[in-house]
């Protein structure tokens, strides 16, 4: 016999708490890497043939490295609340879905992190 109320058992899930938190982050980060991804883009193509050290000279600007640290802090930050949506809808055991979203979180900032700091080094 459970007797507990049918909000106490959703309580913090879909539309009751974190998700529409979530769904929310997910929109805007979005919307954020349409513009980074387009000047990346560009970027990298208009970078094509250049030397190595013509290419370190440009990330080295401020606006350059600025921009380059909004677009892989919002583009890792995205991909790991994608991942773990996939993860929170099709991974059913729980220990093994607590284990994986702590992989993916943890390879998602180590990731994130390196690549900032190689940005940095680069304009410092």
């Amino acid at each position: 016999m459970n007797l507990r109320n049918p909000l106490a058992k959703v309580k913090g899930l879909g539309a009751s708490g974190e998700g529409s938190h979530h769904w929310w982050l997910q929109r805007v980060t979005a919307i954020a890497l349409v513009p980074l991804s387009l000047w990346f883009v560009f970027s990298i193509i208009n970078h094509i043939g250049n030397s190595h050290q013509e290419v370190t000279t440009w990330i080295a600007q401020p606006s350059v490295a600025l921009l380059l640290i909004l677009y892989l802090g919002f583009m890792f930050y995205h991909a790991q609340l994608g991942i773990q949506v996939v993860i929170e809808d099709y991974v059913h055991t729980e220990w093994v879905k607590v284990v994986s979203l702590l992989l993916v979180k943890g390879i998602v900032l180590v990731a994130g992190l390196a690549s900032i700091l190689s940005v940095l080094r680069l304009a410092l």
